[in-house]
Parts: C-alpha cells; sequence; structure tokens
C-alpha cells in the first residue's frame, strides 16, 4: 500500500513528490495536444479558405469584415465626393421585408400560400390604382429589363400558336419584329434579341424626330412606314417599345398616337420611363396619361421613393392566365411571390400622399433649377430645342390665339421633371434665340466640327465639376446624338436618395453661375494662346480639342540625336522637369500631362482659366523654363563628358611622373632593401608635382599656385548659370501670369520710371561694390586677378604674368556695363 506525499515524514521527499508529478502531467498533457492536433491536419483540407477553416466566426468579426468592405479600409478618398444613400424610415421597412421574407419561407406551405397571396394581391390593386392602370396583372422583378423579356415572351406565345410545342421553327417563316426607339436604353433591343435567341435582325431601331417636334421623340410618320415595308416582306410586327421619359433628356414620345397605331396592326405597346411617376399626381399631363392605355409599363420605384432593394414593377393586361404562366409572368411558387413584401410594407408606411408629395417634391426641385437656368444666358436648356417656335403668331388675330393654344399644347407634351441644360457660345444663343425652329436645326447641323467637340469637353468637365461641388444634386453628365454632351439633373431618380433640398439646388445654380465666366474666359483666350505658341521659338502647339482648358504645347529641344529612342526620351526628360518647375509656379493655373488615355505624349496641358492671365507671359514662360532646362541637361553631359577626360588626362600624367621619377632615382632604389639603404646614405630631394581639375577651363593644373596661397583662388571658378526667365513685377500677393489691374497709362509710365530708377540704383550700388572688391583682391594677389580674367575670357589657357594691369582692366569691363546701356534694356524688358 502507498503512503500517500503529505504523510511522508520528509518533507523535501515530499515536496519533491509533488513537483514529479506536476512534470510529468504537463508532459502528458503536451504529448496529448500534440495528437490531437496532427489527428486534426490529417483530416483536414488544404483547399478550405482561410475563413472557413476551424469551427468558424463569432458574429462580432464577420460584422467587422462587412463593415470594412462596405466603407473600404483607406480614408485618403475624399468623402465629400462620395454620394452617400439617405436610408430613412421607409427605407428601414423595405429592409425589414427582406428579412421577414426569409423568417416567412419557413412557414408551412398552407399558411405560406395564404400569406403571399394576400401579398401579392394588395401590392398589385395598390399600384394599379396610383398609376392609374385599371385591371392590371403585375410582375416583380430585380433586373429593369426583366419585365420586357417576359412581355416579349407572352407576345411571341400569343401569336405563334405552336411555339410551345415547335418552339423557334414556327418562327421561320414569319419571323417577329420588334421595334424600338432610337432614344431608349443602349443595348435595350440587343439584350432582348439574345435573351430570346432571336436574330438581331428581328429588332428594328425607329429614328426620332428630325423636322418638327422634339428630337428625342419616336418619329411616327417614320414608323409606320418601317412596319408596312416589314409586313411587305413577310415579317410579323410584334412589339413596340416607346417612352414616357427617355433616358437622356426624358422626352415622351406620342403615346396616344402610338396606341392608335399598334392597335391598327395589331401590336403590343411597352411603355417605359420615368415620367410614369407622374401619373400619381393630381393633375398629369395628356401626353403622359396616354401611357395609361397602353399593354404594359415597367415602373423602377426604389429611386423614385428612396426604397433601397425594392423589385421593379411591370404592369400588363392579358386575359389568358396559362400564357402567363407559359411566360414567366405569374408562378405557383409561393417563396417567389415574397419578392412583393418589401414593397407591400413600404407602400403602407408611406401611404397615398407620402407617395405623392415625394414625386411632387422632386418635380418642384427640377422646376426650382429650370427657373434658375432660364436667368442665365450662357445656358441652354431642352426648352430652346423643343419649343417650335414657329407656332407663335403676333397680333391679335384668331392666329395669334390658335398660336398661343398650339405652343401651350406643345409645352404640356415636353413638359418633364427631367431637366437637361448646356453651356452655349453667346452668338450661337443669340441666333438660336432670333431664328426659327428650322434654321435653329440647320445651324446646328452645319456647326463646325471643332467647335462642337470643344462645346462638349467643356460642358463635360462643367458637369464633373458640379457634381465635385454639390454632390447631393445627382447631376451627371449626358451624351445626346443631337446636342451633344450635356448635364442633366433628375431628381425624381436622385433626390429622395440623396436626399436632395431647394438649398443645394440654389447652390447648383450658384456654382453654375461661378463656372460660366471662367468657360467663357478660356474660349476666348483659347486662340491668343495657339498664335502666341505658333510664334515662339521652341514650342509646337498641340491640337487637342478633347481637353477641357486653354490647351496644350510640347517643347522642342534643339537636339542633333539621330536616334530617335534618345531623343525621344531626351524630350520626356525635359517634359517631366518643365512640368515640375511650372507646378511650383506660385500662380492660380492647373498644369498637367493631359488626359490619361488617348492624350498627346510629352506635352504640358494648362487647364480652365480665368479673363485676367496673361498668355504672352504664360508662353514665354514656358519656353524660357524649356530653354534653361535643356541647356542645364547640355551643360551637365558636357561636364561629365570633360571629367571623363581630365581622369583619363590624370592618369596618363601620373604615369609619365612615374615614369621620370624611375629615371631620376635610378633601378636600384626600386629594390626594397637596397633602396632603403641607398636613400639612407644617400636622399634624394624630390617634390611631389600636385594636379587639380579645373571644371570651368576642363583642364588638369598644378597645385603649386594653392600650397603657395594657402587657400582656393578664384581661378577656374564656374561662372554661374544664366537665368533666362524674365518675370514682370508683381505686386504683393498677386499670382503669375496675371494682368495688372491698372488700365491708366499715366500709372503705368509713373511704374515703369520709378521701376526703372530703383533698378539703376541698385545695378549701380552693387557695380560700385564690385568695382571695390575687384581692386583689394588686385592690390592683395595680382597673379589671382590676372588667372581670373583668364578663366572667364580665355577658359583652360592661363595668360602670363606680364598682364596684369590689362587684365584688372578687363575685369571692369566685364562687371561694369554703362548705365544708359542698362537702362535701355530694363526699358525694353518692361515693355516686352
Amino acid at each position: 500500500m502507498e503512503m500517500p506525499l503529505e504523510k511522508m515524514v520528509d518533507p523535501t521527499l515530499a515536496e519533491m513528490g509533488r513537483n514529479l508529478n506536476e512534470a510529468m502531467r504537463m508532459l502528458e498533457d503536451s504529448r496529448r495536444e500534440a495528437e490531437e492536433e496532427r489527428e486534426k491536419k490529417k483530416y483536414a483540407r488544404k483547399d478550405i479558405p482561410g475563413p472557413l477553416q476551424g469551427s468558424g466566426q463569432n458574429m462580432t468579426a464577420i460584422l467587422q469584415l462587412v463593415q470594412n468592405l462596405m466603407h473600404g479600409e483607406d480614408e485618403e478618398e475624399l468623402q465629400s465626393h462620395r454620394r452617400l444613400q439617405n436610408v430613412g424610415e421607409q427605407g428601414h421597412m423595405s429592409l425589414l421585408g427582406h428579412s421577414l421574407a426569409a423568417y416567412i419561407s419557413v412557414l408551412d406551405k398552407e399558411r405560406l400560400r395564404k400569406l403571399t397571396t394576400r401579398i401579392l394581391s394588395d401590392t398589385t390593386l395598390w399600384l394599379c390604382r396610383l398609376f392609374r392602370y385599371e385591371n392590371g396583372s403585375a410582375y416583380y422583378h430585380e433586373d429593369d429589363r426583366e419585365g420586357l423579356l417576359k412581355v416579349c415572351k407572352l407576345i411571341i406565345h400569343s401569336n405563334y400558336e405552336d411555339y410551345a410545342i415547335e418552339g423557334f421553327n414556327v418562327l421561320h417563316n414569319k419571323s417577329p419584329v420588334l421595334y424600338v426607339s432610337a432614344a431608349c436604353r443602349t443595348g435595350l433591343g440587343q439584350y432582348i434579341c439574345n435573351q430570346l435567341g432571336l436574330p438581331i435582325s428581328c429588332m428594328c431601331s425607329v429614328p426620332c424626330n428630325t423636322m418638327f417636334g422634339s428630337q428625342h421623340q419616336m418619329d411616327v410618320a417614320l414608323l409606320e412606314r418601317l412596319i408596312k415595308d416589314d409586313m411587305e416582306c413577310g415579317k410579323l410586327p410584334v412589339l413596340l417599345v416607346a417612352n414616357a421619359g427617355t433616358p437622356g433628356a426624358g422626352h415622351t414620345d406620342k403615346l396616344a398616337r402610338l396606341k392608335e397605331l399598334c392597335n391598327q396592326y395589331k401590336m403590343w405597346l411597352h411603355v417605359e420611363g420615368v415620367n410614369l411617376a407622374m401619373l400619381t399626381l393630381g393633375y398629369v399631363s395628356s401626353s403622359v396619361l396616354a401611357a395609361t392605355k397602353c399593354d404594359s409599363m415597367t415602373l423602377t420605384l426604389g429611386p423614385w421613393l428612396g426604397l433601397p432593394a425594392v423589385p421593379a414593377v411591370t404592369l400588363y393586361r392579358h386575359e389568358d392566365p396559362s400564357l402567363s404562366l407559359a411566360a414567366g409572368l405569374t408562378t405557383s411558387q409561393p417563396v417567389e411571390k415574397l419578392r412583393a413584401l418589401p414593397l407591400w410594407l413600404s407602400l403602407q408606411y408611406l401611404g397615398h400622399d407620402g407617395i405623392v408629395n415625394r414625386i411632387k417634391y422632386a418635380s418642384q426641385l427640377s422646376q426650382r433649377l429650370l427657373e434658375n437656368l432660364r436667368k442665365l444666358s450662357s445656358i441652354r436648356t431642352a426648352e430652346v430645342i423643343t419649343k417650335p417656335k414657329e407656332l407663335t403668331f403676333t397680333g391679335k388675330s384668331v392666329g395669334n390665339i390658335l398660336g398661343n393654344i398650339l405652343l401651350a399644347i406643345v409645352e404640356d407634351e415636353f413638359n418633364s421633371p427631367v431637366v437637361v441644360f448646356r453651356f452655349i457660345r453667346e452668338h450661337l444663343k443669340s441666333a438660336l434665340d432670333g431664328a426659327q425652329y428650322q434654321t435653329a436645326t440647320v445651324q446646328e447641323s452645319t456647326k463646325d466640327s471643332n467647335e462642337r467637340e470643344i462645346d462638349d469637353a467643356l460642358n463635360r468637365w462643367l458637369g464633373e465639376q458640379l457634381g465635385q461641388l454639390v454632390p447631393t444634386s445627382g447631376v451627371d453628365v449626358v451624351e445626346l446624338e443631337d446636342e451633344g454632351v450635356c448635364i442633366r439633373f433628375s431628381p425624381l431618380m436622385t433626390a429622395a436618395v440623396l436626399n436632395t433640398t431647394p438649398e443645394h439646388v440654389d447652390q447648383l445654380a450658384e456654382c453654375l453661375k461661378a463656372k460660366i465666366p471662367i468657360l467663357i474666359s478660356t474660349l476666348q483666350l483659347r486662340e491668343e494662346f495657339k498664335q502666341e505658341a505658333y510664334r515662339t521659338a521652341g514650342l509646337t502647339y498641340i491640337e487637342d480639342l478633347s481637353w477641357p482648358g486653354l490647351g496644350a504645347v510640347r517643347y522642342e529641344p534643339n537636339s542633333e540625336e539621330p536616334d530617335p529612342e534618345k531623343q525621344l526620351l531626351a524630350m520626356e526628360k525635359i517634359t517631366n522637369g518643365l512640368l515640375k518647375k511650372l507646378k511650383e509656379l506660385d500662380s492660380d493655373l492647373i498644369f498637367s500631362t493631359g488626359p490619361e488615355f488617348e492624350g498627346e505624349k510629352n506635352c504640358i496641358y494648362v487647364g480652365m482659366v480665368t479673363d485676367n492671365l496673361d498668355v504672352p507671359e504664360l508662353v514665354e514662360t514656358i519656353a524660357a523654363m524649356g530653354k534653361e532646362i535643356e541647356e542645364s541637361s547640355k551643360l551637365l553631359e558636357n561636364m561629365t563628358e570633360v571629367v571623363r577626360k581630365g581622369i583619363i588626362e590624370a592618369e596618363q600624367q601620373l604615369q609619365k611622373a612615374n615614369e621620370a621619377k624611375l629615371l631620376e632615382e635610378g633601378l636600384l632604389r626600386q629594390i626594397p632593401v637596397v633602396g632603403s639603404v641607398l636613400n639612407w646614405l644617400s636622399p634624394v630631394h624630390s617634390s611631389v608635382q600636385g594636379r587639380s581639375f579645373n571644371l570651368a577651363g576642363g583642364s588638369l593644373e598644378s597645385t603649386d599656385k594653392l600650397y603657395t596661397l594657402k587657400a582656393q583662388t578664384s581661378e577656374g571658378t564656374p561662372p554661374s548659370t544664366p537665368t533666362i526667365i524674365h518675370t514682370k513685377h508683381k505686386s504683393p500677393g498677386q499670382k503669375l501670369f496675371r494682368r495688372s489691374s491698372r488700365t491708366s497709362a499715366s500709372d503705368t509710365v509713373s511704374e515703369t520710371s520709378m521701376g526703372h530708377t530703383e533698378e539703376m540704383e541698385e545695378s549701380q550700388s552693387i557695380t560700385e561694390m564690385t568695382r571695390l572688391e575687384d581692386k583689394n583682391e588686385i592690390h592683395q594677389s595680382p597673379e589671382s586677378s590676372v588667372q581670373l580674367n583668364g578663366d572667364l575670357e580665355f577658359p583652360g589657357h592661363p595668360q602670363s604674368e606680364g598682364k596684369s594691369d590689362g587684365t584688372s582692366n578687363d575685369i571692369k569691363v566685364v562687371q561694369q556695363p554703362s548705365e544708359p546701356a542698362e537702362a535701355e534694356g530694363l526699358e525694353k524688358e518692361d515693355l516686352r
């Protein structure tokens, strides 16, 4: 029987026993852990990603990862330029709907079927009542193009009875034709054909008006001719896609006339666009109200009402439920019906008043901006394009009354919550205001292509600037076929999401008003900058019409290098140095290497400017800086070559000195032991000839004078690098390249004379000080003055010591220019 350690008589042995047991236990635990780790590694897969390995992560780590992915880990990006999404309480209801949909999906089948049917029927009824679409059904989808795709399937099933059995074989004899407006979304027709497996020939793009009406409306007469031609070719017109608010300009097609045409040729009319939101208001324009008679329409309620992650809705009318089921517009799966749950909750939360107020608020924002834009003469809105001036009659006649009625109808037809505007030149604005619509159209079509491209670049810059200055406005840049690049303000798509207020609209108008003078000044000074660059030697003007700025120039170095690659490298080096120096100047201009893509290489691009820019001074400075950088690079290359030759010459002289020493001392003195004995018995007094390298002269010289004078004299002093840039006298706080605010000639003359007097007095004082210093140096060391003149006048060829007097006179001549000549030079410089 073992005795416990506590009952042992010897406490030391008891302590040793306890320590031994503890050590054995630790060894057993470590061995057991190692075996468990080996077992885990034995059955673990090496291809499992890191976050999935082990027993999983906790909720805090996962949410932290989501937060980092949402907001980004780097904070270098400016927060002001980000468009922050406004998620209000109605947005929380939408997000709650997605969570409830996942929870409801686990209910039993019968309860789930009843609940989903109630949610789907209620949402469909509410939407049909809100948008005045009677006896309609609804299809909820994530992609806003998917509803049109399902409608196309429904049309094919309706027009081809054997399509469900024979498939695409029934389309061979009589292929369907889908008509899409040219102002529709880009790639819409191609997307439909690809998804349905139809050839691109089944899609027909209908051009817009060219003479009368809006240039963004579908040409109805041309559409009818296209339909007749297709029917004569044995094709079957089945679908027409029209717009109630084009994606670019927000214009509405003539839906009433198009519906009559579709009824005549038994076609399906589908309408989409942002103007469909106006159907919820009390007063609706006749052009938009005609959309209620169409066969189907697609609504994007998410951006209109500020609801995140809600599906788009396609309302349609069809009497055969079996064909709707075959096309995928209806489903028997209860889980798919839960797509309407977020919209069901959000519509109840907003109510009818909340929905109407949000859409009316967006319309008021567009009208507020439109009123501000009408006050700016350099801004053209969509009204100038769409209003036909020839309908306006003068006088109090019947024609005048009829003209006003027609004009009111036209204004009602083109009423849209989307504001599209564009900066134009003053003379074009006056021409458009004083001419008829046809004449304005001809002038716009015959406009010079170069001016059109320049205007597009300036409007693109203006849109980007407004988007950065007022990000909550939601303005963006669009490119229209006839007008070119324009700026679009669509509050229905952005106001609810970005929380746009009337103050933001006023701020947008103020920023636009502040940018117009810059645009006008840049346009006016572009030609002057171009002519100055042509007249300046060493600069080449680069014609880049897509650059929104003053222009671009390239400095052409005077190089005789035959290798084009080396010449290109030298030009690139000079351009980089020139750009760096220009950016260091105290000016308001922005210098860059141009656009990242499709830009000219080795060029200096000048950005937007103001009206007080001194263009000749700017061009002269660029040329002078480029020449200075070029000469500095050449000087460095020449100095490198001189140093290399000097090193070779020094090695040769050292070799000659060693040979002379060997001949003078003899061969015996070169033997280690014998040479030491001979040097002890008969020492040899040989002086070491030191050498110094003159960078200015590029030659090796003796160091006798250096050791004799105990200091480095001024011989071989390299001349100072000449400064070519002549900067005009600037007042305190005035930036470079800015014209003076004084316009009086007397002020200019007095300022010039005062500047001449001050500069002459300063030059005289400097000259006297230099003369005194030169005299002192001449009295102290005549040799140094002689050598100084040798370095300045004839570098690398020292003068004899007998010309000290002449040398001092030469120094005075070099450093003391005549005062009248200096004054005349300063006067010419100021006049230039």
